[in-house]
């Protein structure tokens, strides 16, 4: 079992699948609340925060570049396939956060340190951007407990731009696992 903490704490099991979100900097105003009444095994805190985050009201919305999109879908495959950081089971790039679901086969912290060094400094080329961050510091993650909730978790995953209203369907979203046929 790994642990670590900076701002949050950070608790994985051996062998465990982890739903993990990182967003860009700036893109939540500071304390942000909502008022979250759903059921879920979707922890929360994380609805609370995606909510604020699929509305976009506040902050950067660089992921709906289509180049900077394309920079953190390769990241993520790459880490995958070529890299072989984790099993990748479902993820989604939304206008201004990453949710994804791996299973690490190495800490979480360098797994996220190699994420969003590598996407960030790559996206701040494309936008022209110098010595200001990409990603927001912390990432949230969470360990998946059962069946049921990894079930949940990549439904809610690959569902996020038709609940926040970018298309109609799931597998219209261009960035996400559920639009991308790996089989080939």
């Amino acid at each position: 079992m790994s642990f670590t903490r900076r701002h949050l704490p950070h608790w994985i099991p051996e062998d465990a699948a982890v739903f993990v979100t990182w967003r860009l900097a700036g893109s939540l105003p500071p304390q942000a609340e909502t008022d979250d009444k759903k059921r879920s095994s979707v922890p929360p805190s994380i609805l609370r925060q995606d909510e604020q985050l699929d509305q976009a009201r506040y902050g950067p919305i660089w992921l709906q570049d289509s180049r900077v999109a394309s920079v953190v879908v390769n990241a993520l495959l790459y880490g995958e396939d070529i890299r072989r950081f984790y099993e990748l089971h479902a993820w989604v790039v939304m206008p201004n956060h990453v949710h994804a679901i791996l299973q690490p086969r190495g800490a979480m912290s360098t797994i996220m340190r190699w994420l969003k060094g590598r996407t960030g400094r790559a996206a701040n080329r494309i936008l022209g951007r110098t010595k200001t961050p990409f990603w927001q510091d912390e990432s949230f993650d969470h360990w998946v407990r059962s069946a049921e909730e990894f079930q949940d978790l990549i439904e809610y995953v690959e569902n996020n731009p038709v609940k926040a209203g970018l298309v109609g369907a799931k597998e219209r979203w261009r960035w996400s696992s559920a639009a991308v046929d790996r089989r080939s």
